[in-house]
């Protein structure tokens, strides 16, 4: 018989899709790596895992342990999966311009869920960050799990997204696009797929308000980059120690309403049901469009799935409101 142990298993080796339609303009083969397969439903799984294992043999994370994250709602999901099977307590801090579908989601998962202002300062003592870091102080036989500087977050897409996508292509990948959050994503594959072949472009897909694409270009951390945005997933205010540079060849921005309205497309135009941050990317990957020739193969990673957002990019009331649609 053929069958997982428990569904920590099924995490990983997610299918490779085609986009047919939304991409038509670009004279290369777009593959999008298709991560809403994993368990929890996101990319986010695979760190999630690598991170507790890690934490678990180095004696961070001890037997009857809470685990306790700053989360976009995505790591809380991949977290709290892998915390059902081993045992362990979770305590997630997200800031409120997250879906109430991901708060719901971690509720259902058995999770406590603390809420915080978004437009403030990472150093107040009442951001995401800052409440984070209290808990882990404040709760006995805790984990804290810090996804932007801790090394398995990279790790994990260093032993499996980027030698999947290698293999999935038979080593024919050119380029690999990416909306970049914590950075573990974009460097772990990066790096990965950067030593079978240095000549793979790796881009980065960032947001308005976001430090990422100017830091890149410019080497100065700009304050007046850092604003409120609506795109969930990517863009920081903060450079995660996760996010190496070096690996990375450019960065695009993205704004809110096409990130939106690019969402909306995939669902209708090619039947991809996905977050905010997939739309974002596909748009980036039209503004590349210079970059491509027909000869090309270029993967683009889509983090999660659309049910985190149907109060917001998939619900035309919310649109219309944003000034999204008319």
């Amino acid at each position: 018989m053929e069958y997982a142990k428990n569904i920590l298993e099924t995490i990983g080796n997610t299918p490779l899709v085609k986009i047919n339609k939304i991409t038509k303009e670009l004279p290369c083969l777009v593959l999008s790596k298709y991560e809403t397969f994993n368990p929890g439903n996101s990319v986010k799984d695979r760190m999630a895992l690598t991170m507790i294992e890690d934490a678990e043999a180095d004696g961070r994370l001890k037997p009857g342990g809470t685990i306790i994250e700053g989360t976009s709602g995505n790591t809380g999901m991949g977290l709290a999966l892998v915390a059902i099977i081993k045992g362990y307590k979770c305590i997630f801090v997200l800031s409120d311009k997250q879906s109430k579908e991901k708060m719901d989601i971690l509720e259902a998962m058995g999770a406590e869920v603390v809420v915080c202002p978004t437009a403030v300062e990472p150093t107040d003592p009442r951001s995401y960050y800052s409440v984070s870091k209290r808990l882990a102080e404040e709760t006995p036989n805790s984990w804290y799990v810090n996804q932007y500087d801790n090394p398995s977050n990279a790790k994990a897409h260093y032993q499996s997204t980027g030698p999947e996508i290698w293999r999935q292509t038979d080593g024919k990948i050119t380029h690999f696009v990416v909306g970049v959050g914590t950075g573990g994503t974009i460097s772990g594959v990066g790096k990965y797929l950067k030593e079978q072949n240095p000549d793979i472009k790796i881009w980065g897909i960032d947001t308005y308000g976001s430090v990422f694409k100017k830091y890149h270009e410019t080497g100065i951390f700009d304050e007046n980059e850092i604003y409120p945005y609506v795109t969930e997933g990517i863009g920081e205010d903060i450079l995660p120690k996760n996010v190496n540079f070096d690996i990375i060849d450019g960065f695009t921005k993205v704004t809110d309403k096409d990130a939106a309205v690019y969402t909306q497309r995939l669902a209708k135009e090619e039947g991809m049901f996905l977050g905010n941050s997939a739309g974002a990317a596909v748009k980036g990957l039209l503004q590349l469009k210079e970059h491509f020739t027909k000869d090309d193969v270029v993967v683009v990673l889509f983090h999660d799935h659309g049910s985190r957002y149907v109060g917001k990019m998939f619900n035309n009331d919310w649109m219309r409101k944003m000034g999204y649609i008319d």
